[in-house]
């Protein structure tokens, strides 16, 4: 790494996209005078490269250096150090010495000149993907960080270069901004863009051809060819040339009428061998008038309207759950492309999800056939006949071609037209995954901005302004569907007594939100009756339990597990919600119910037998239990009672880890089956879960689902939930550094244990009570309760109980110094994590190891060992073992003299926790880099990290998750006396 900096010094931000400035939070900060600045301008803008005093002298003086020279220098950088230190900013961090110059640290602020990088790289890959209004946001975004000319009045002969570079590439920006408005047909726009920068940069070629192509356009070819003589003019009697090749060819292109060379959407006017004309004799234009406008989908509008091929037909699909403004949209992205379209705009209602016969293919194809002049009376009433005489007659059109509400691909296949530069839109609530298309939308609900300039357009702003927050909430109870939203602000608009609160108030409930949202012959209810009646019936049930189910998220498992079916034939009903667009994929194998299409599945599912959703949700209860169980490392013996888990889907502890890493809030599952009186199935999935959302930092989510199960623990019919829930309480407690309530959680769990007679749970809890006694600090009999506990453990073959006591006895025998005992400790810690078979117990225990190696003197045991623990660390991405162990292994390896080995695990080890938040690991990082680079003689570097590491330790202790082991882990090693705590 170039540099490191603290995490204050990240919000240091520098401006140098107009005058320089330089802010740190909210402030800005005074960097002196200009000459000043421009120091500080030619090393930002140079990170990461140490840059000679005579170099930086150069930048900023150029021919006319001071008198004084090189002198001057530091007085320079000294100034702008104080300047960056009185706001609180970590200086030397930013602007780093040594003795070949200057440095500026480039990960110690954030230039806009980055954001300009980013922007400009999400334009390229919008450009490449075919999505131009995407493309122009960026553009835009990236343009608007210029705050006037870059670097403006900084002196010198770098800053002189660097605003032309950044000159040059704010034209260059410019340019490919408006060649993708132009390639997007949006004209005006570029024109006037391109009238106030021709006229800043009367020279500039490229803007003047770009000029050239949107007046052409936009319907002005005469304004267009005025371009090329009013620019030869300038050219010739501001500088003496003339015209290059770029604009003279785009004069020519608008003289030939070539769309292409242009690259705008080619003009035809062919020859028609049937008239395509309404009452008027102007181009048949059958789009409906009534689809209301779209709100919050210009990219998708921007991708429908793009560029056509003129060779071909075109075909775009747009899918979607009901109510999402499928129809609203293909019809006003016709509207656009009615432009290029000169033999009209055909619109047909396939009725496919109205609840209305869809109509015969035949009739269709006569009337598509009328509408394009065809008589069609001695044509036989065959489709395929009727098909080739359709295709054969739209052979010399143009036309665009709307296929509204298809209720597959095999209904819209026969009525694709053959005009090359045809144009068809086909909306449906499946995913027509079987046809071949272009261009293919999913429609979704806004966002809520959207969602709300809706409502004010629907209702009026005057009225809507008053109650912004009432706004928003009823956006969010309509699900963010454009359909609902309308129906919504059409209920506020006939009832003008109504407030916004009023009408949120009837929404809240499930019982009458979908009931709200009607109006007329417009029904959310009814739109998603329609989708579902549709499904073949063993679709219609897993949709069902989709209701019921106790996560917002599902998986293929989760609904096995709840229809008691395999987990292929689960996928299959997924999938096949998926394409009905009444179940989301926000990604690969996770489904979800949108907002108001799971009010509808709750509905529905409240009308079943109670008993067979109690079965399908103990189903799906035990599937959360059986992964909690088998990604916990405590092991079977600590589970002798719960529910017969029977076959469970995971193929071990790895699986069940990566499956409960993607289920979302356990916490909430656990609330689930509380709230529905499943209170066995609460405790037993809380208690299931305790170990891996402690080892997976998540400690604050074991607590809330312990606390959940522990406020109904006494309604459960399995006693050992009490003292075991108040055990697991206490485990996250202590884990998270809260020593004194863990002690109080593991007293009430041997209180219980003792009243209830349970054995296991008694030795369970005295251990743990032990163990927090030595992690508090308190080692008086320490070793005596410990080998107890171990021997008690043992006794009732509880593994993981013997591993955690043996640990915490090596702790005590370590810090005591009788380091072949605590190696001995550690030892069996190993053995049992062997036999448990855990990669993170094994690795924990092989840190152990290695550190008492170390401090026995014997670094090249240490470093085979914590090579292994470094590698488990990795595995099982626990970044404190991964980090401990090779800042150790970089202890070894300096004690067995490869310092360049030894520097580079101890800057791995600090990559791995910077912003981290675990100071105690910082600071022994950091104090054994420093040790390591005193030893190579890299003395600035050194006092960096051991100041760092002096100024942690002084730090008040912070409760982190994970403490009780990692506190074990730091005990080893040899520490330099001076970067210890």
């Amino acid at each position: 790494m170039p540099g490191r900096i603290t995490p204050d010094a990240r919000r240091l931000r520098f401006a140098v996209l107009g005058p320089l400035r330089v802010r740190f939070g909210d402030a800005e900060l005074d960097v002196g005078p200009v000459r000043q600045q421009a120091v500080l301008a030619a090393l930002a803008l140079r990170p990461d490269v140490t840059t000679s005093q005579a170099e930086l002298l150069d930048r900023v003086w150029g021919l006319e250096p001071p008198g004084s020279g090189v002198k001057n220098m530091p007085g320079y950088v000294f100034r702008l150090r104080r300047c960056l230190q009185s706001a609180g900013v970590d200086a030397k961090s930013v602007i780093v010495s040594d003795r070949s110059g200057y440095r500026f640290v480039g990960g110690a602020a954030r230039l806009d000149t980055m954001d300009l990088d980013g922007f400009a790289a999400e334009a390229g890959e919008a450009r490449r993907a075919g999505d131009l209004a995407a493309a122009i946001d960026a553009h835009t975004a990236a343009l608007a960080l210029f705050e006037g000319e870059p670097l403006a009045g900084l002196p010198g002969p770098f800053a002189v270069g660097e605003r032309r570079r950044l000159t040059e590439r704010r034209i260059a920006l410019l340019q490919d901004k408006l060649d993708a408005q132009i390639r997007s047909g949006r004209y005006d726009e570029a024109i006037d863009e391109l009238s106030v920068w021709i006229e800043a940069y009367p020279h500039t070629e490229p803007l003047a051809a770009l000029l050239v192509r949107a007046r052409y356009g936009g319907g002005r070819p005469a304004n267009a060819l005025k371009v090329l003589p009013e620019l030869r003019e300038r050219l010739v009697r501001d500088l003496g040339v003339e015209p290059g090749d770029e604009v003279q060819r785009a004069h020519q292109a608008v003289l030939r009428g070539d769309d292409a060379a242009l690259g705008i959407t080619p003009r035809r006017d062919p020859v028609r061998r049937t008239p395509v004309a309404g009452p008027t004799g102007r181009p048949r234009d059958e789009l409906p008038v009534d689809v209301g406008e779209v709100v919050g989908r210009d990219r998708e509008l921007s991708l429908l309207t793009g560029p056509l091929d003129d060779s071909a037909v075109t075909t775009a699909a747009v899918d979607g759950v009901a109510g999402a403004g499928k129809t609203a949209l293909a019809v006003n992205a016709a509207r656009v492309l009615r432009a290029r379209s000169p033999d009209g705009c055909l619109f047909v209602d396939l009725h496919g999800h109205s609840g209305r016969t869809a109509p015969a293919p035949q009739r269709v194809l006569r009337r598509l056939l009328r509408s394009v002049g065809v008589d069609d009376s001695g044509i036989p009433d065959d489709v395929d006949e009727l098909a080739a005489s359709w295709r054969a007659a739209s052979a010399s059109l143009r036309l665009v071609l709307v296929l509204d509400d298809a209720s597959g691909a095999e209904q819209v296949r026969p009525l694709l037209p053959a005009g090359a530069g045809s144009c068809v839109l086909v909306t449906s609530r499946r995913r027509l995954a079987g046809l071949d298309v272009d261009r293919r939308v999913t429609l979704g609900a806004l966002d809520l901005d959207a969602a709300q300039v809706l409502l004010d357009r629907v209702v009026g702003a005057s009225r809507s302004g008053r109650e912004q927050d009432a706004v928003r909430r009823l956006a969010q109870l309509c699900g963010r569907l454009p359909l609902a939203l309308c129906i919504a602000g059409a209920r506020l608009q006939t009832r003008p007594e109504w407030t916004f609160g009023d009408l949120t108030a009837r929404l809240v409930d499930d019982e009458s939100r979908l009931g709200g949202l009607s109006a007329g012959d417009r029904s959310v209810e009814a739109a998603f009756e329609t989708s579902y009646g549709q499904l073949p019936a063993g679709d219609r049930r897993a949709f069902r339990m989709l209701g019921v189910s106790p996560a917002p998220e599902v998986d293929r498992l989760a609904l096995a597990a709840m229809l008691g079916c395999s987990a292929a034939e689960a996928e299959r009903a997924l999938e096949n919600l998926v394409d009905a667009s009444l179940l989301q994929q926000p990604a690969a194998g996770r489904y979800r119910l949108h907002d108001l299409v799971a009010v509808y599945a709750r509905r529905l599912a409240a009308g079943e037998r109670p008993e067979m959703f109690a079965r399908a949700t103990r189903g799906v209860y035990r599937l959360y239990t059986a992964a909690g169980r088998l990604a916990s490392e405590w092991g079977a013996a600590s589970y002798p009672t719960g529910p017969d888990l029977g076959a469970v889907p995971f193929r071990g502890r790895a699986d069940a880890t990566a499956w409960l890493d993607r289920a979302g809030d356990l916490a909430d599952v656990v609330a689930h089956a509380a709230a529905a009186g499943h209170v066995d199935e609460a405790c037993w999935m809380a208690e299931g879960l305790a170990d891996y959302l402690v080892r997976r930092r998540r400690a604050h989510e074991c607590r809330a689902a312990v606390e959940v199960a522990l406020s109904r623990v006494e309604e459960a019919t399995d006693a050992r939930m009490r003292p075991s829930l108040r055990f697991c309480l206490g485990f996250a407690q202590g884990m998270q550094g809260r020593y004194r309530q863990a002690y109080a959680s593991f007293t009430a769990a041997l209180e219980h244990s003792r009243r209830g007679g349970d054995r296991r749970e008694e030795v369970r809890a005295r251990g743990a009570l032990v163990v927090i006694d030595t992690m508090a600090g308190r080692h008086t009999g320490a070793v005596a309760d410990l080998t107890e506990a171990a021997r008690a453990a043992r006794e009732l073959g509880n593994d993981w109980a013997v591993e955690r006591a043996m640990s915490s006895l090596g702790y005590v025998h370590l810090v005591q110094g009788r380091l072949a005992e605590a190696l001995s400790c550690f030892s069996e810690s190993h053995a049992v994590g062997e036999k448990i078979g855990s990669p993170a117990m094994v690795g924990r225990s092989l840190g152990h190891v290695g550190s008492v190696q170390l401090q026995l003197g014997r670094p090249a045991d240490a470093a085979a060992t914590l090579r292994r623990a470094v590698e488990l660390g990795e595995q099982v991405a626990d970044v404190l073992l991964h980090a401990g162990s090779l800042t150790r292994l970089g202890a070894a390896e300096q004690e067995l003299g490869d310092l360049d080995t030894a520097l580079d695990l101890h800057r791995r080890a600090l990559d791995l926790v910077s912003g981290k938040a675990v100071a105690e690991l910082e600071q022994e990082i950091r104090g054994r880099l420093g040790h390591c680079c005193l030893a190579m003689g890299r003395h600035a570097e050194a006092r960096e990290h051991l100041e760092r590491a002096r100024a942690l330790s002084a730090m008040p202790p912070q409760a982190e998750e994970g403490s009780v082991h990692r506190t074990i882990l730091l005990a080893g090693g040899r520490l330099p006396a001076s970067a210890t705590v």
